[in-house]
């Protein structure tokens, strides 16, 4: 496969600590270009590329012809613009989540795409984790049952820095935007299944929810199953996944940062069978999801997430604001 040629827009810390380095060194991808009107914050990147092209601008680097892929980490309220941008100027856009605010703002997004030709998609990396490849193919082959129940919990504190985009109304912060995004996203995407019903609790602070509770009944290809998630901003870490189904259960652990937060396992519980684990120590999902990209826009291969499929959490993350209120 011929090399796709990456530029990144911003130096975001996450881009350095993670997206810019997976780029770097995923097969069939070159981290060729980063715009920042900061020549000291590219120097955390040109410490793992050295010959990183630096442009002043995030304009200049989208007229640059050689960059056929972007990706954009920028603050969430400016997804939407700097996508639209991308894909005007020819490029291919992986957008890091939630790639919009508002569901009915992704539909600018799909057109773009399908009138350009070009790909584009929301940075959800955990699709490309075999940790939640494998739990998908458990539920589909309906290796515990009927799915009855399913809950997400998802939290870390980060009180302590109230200049945080993420305490920020303005640039689109909350627990919700911030992980909600995966709390409710890698629900829908591993059954099939849309809310049917949503009630929520929701705590706000300066603006931004710190903490949201939600109960939703869910229904898919399967049935119909009930659904609570958490998420806050302001509790110690946590990470967790489990379905409920006639026959067993499925729980995920470090679900969502796997490696970071720690070993990504997937335990199933069965009456009357060994208790099952599988561990995956050594996946790359930010790696995986860049050659998953490359894959897609050089080959044509499907790809796991897409426009249509960030909708869907957004609508859903929409509804969770509207019942709260």
């Amino acid at each position: 496969m011929k090399t796709v040629n990456w530029g990144v827009l911003g130096a975001a810390n996450f881009a350095r600590q993670h997206m810019a380095r997976a780029i770097h060194e995923a097969e069939g991808a070159r981290l060729y270009a980063l715009a920042t009107s900061d020549p000291a914050k590219a120097t955390g990147f040109s410490v793992f590329c050295p010959d990183l092209k630096v442009h002043a601008s995030y304009d200049a680097l989208l007229a640059d012809p050689a960059v056929e892929a972007v990706y954009v980490p920028l603050p969430n309220h400016l997804h939407v613009d700097w996508t639209l941008k991308a894909l005007a100027a020819g490029k291919h856009v992986l957008t890091e989540k939630p790639i919009a605010l508002k569901a009915e703002e992704i539909d600018a997004l799909i057109e773009a795409r399908d009138r350009s030709g070009l790909f584009a998609t929301e940075a959800y990396m955990i699709v490309h984790h075999p940790q939640w490849q494998r739990a998908k193919a458990l539920l589909d082959e309906g290796a515990i049952g009927r799915i009855l129940h399913a809950d997400a919990a998802f939290s870390y504190d980060n009180r302590a820095d109230p200049g945080n985009i993420r305490n920020r109304p303005e640039t689109g912060g909350g627990s919700i935007p911030d992980i909600g995004v995966y709390a409710y996203g890698s629900v829908r995407w591993a059954t099939g299944a849309e809310p049917t019903d949503i009630r929520s609790r929701i705590v706000l602070e300066n603006g931004v929810d710190v903490f949201a509770q939600v109960i939703a009944d869910m229904e898919g290809p399967g049935g119909r199953f009930t659904y609570g998630a958490m998420t806050s901003m302001r509790l110690p870490p946590r990470q967790e996944v489990v379905f409920q189904g006639e026959t067993g259960l499925i729980r995920l652990t470090a679900p969502f940062n796997a490696g970071l937060f720690g070993e990504a396992q997937l335990h199933m519980f069965r009456p009357g069978k060994p208790d099952h684990v599988e561990r995956f120590p050594g996946a790359r999902q930010y790696r995986n999801q860049v050659e998953a990209f490359g894959r897609t826009i050089r080959d044509g291969a499907a790809y796991p997430w897409s426009l249509e499929d960030a909708k869907g959490t957004q609508a859903m993350i929409d509804r969770v604001f509207a019942a709260a209120k």
